[in-house]
């Protein structure tokens, strides 16, 4: 069975109406960056940005799949299939997705402020965390997001399943954030590429196919694609 290695980004999401960060009314207009997902900013005020990763999980609560995520579930009848998301949500899963790899971690889970990424993980699900939660040995409990800045310890895994593909596809991310966007680079010479974001994208690699649309309609052409391929 060929495998198949999915990046995904925000734009996956936009559908089920979960906001972006960098488009316009995304949620970086309303928040600085740097005072919730910096850990300077986790250490000059543990509060806001507490009370910041409580939003996007009591929003995240109201979100269900779109057919985006379901159609790259469904992937996985033909061929053996990785996401590796961008996103912090739990809708890959939600959407019948078996194997994903969250790069920046995982909005419904946290874990001790002295810990990195997956380290004693506690799944919170959609409740609020606040300050004075701690685990057993009375640490302060804190998103399990990796922040700007901190390392991204799932990337050599990631990077790894990357260069082991038989195709790629990218969809709903504009590859601008490192070291995320650098995985396009470990995919083998040669083998199919497909992007689907509604904006024009230069990859600089041969052979990519963009499908200029968003990610449902996106999904639903490329597997048309891949029928005819």
């Amino acid at each position: 069975m060929k495998k198949l290695v999915v990046l995904t980004g925000a734009g996956v999401s936009a559908e089920s109406g979960i906001s972006t960060f960098r488009d316009s009314n995304g949620l970086w207009e309303n928040y600085n960056v740097e005072d919730v997902a910096t850990i300077e900013g986790w250490w000059r005020n543990r509060a806001l940005v507490l009370e910041f990763y409580n939003q996007r999980r009591g929003e995240l609560a109201t979100k269900k799949p779109n057919q985006a995520h379901k159609l790259i579930a469904s992937l996985e009848k033909d061929y053996d299939v990785t996401v590796v998301t961008q996103n912090i949500d739990n809708l890959h899963e939600q959407g019948g997705s078996t194997k994903v790899i969250h790069l920046h971690g995982e909005a419904t889970k946290v874990r001790p402020e002295d810990c990195e990424q997956d380290c004693k993980t506690i799944d919170v699900g959609y409740k609020p965390v606040n300050l004075g939660d701690c685990d057993s040995r009375g640490v302060q409990l804190r998103p399990n997001i990796v922040w700007f800045g901190e390392a991204v310890p799932k990337f050599d895994t990631a990077a790894r399943i990357a260069s082991q593909a038989d195709i790629m596809l990218i969809v709903g991310t504009s590859l601008q954030v490192y070291p995320a966007a650098g995985l396009v680079q470990y995919a083998k010479p040669g083998i199919p590429i497909y992007l689907i974001d509604p904006k024009p994208l230069n990859l600089h690699l041969p052979g990519v196919v963009q499908i200029t649309d968003v990610a449902t309609r996106g999904m639903e052409r490329l597997l048309e694609l891949l029928k005819n391929a």
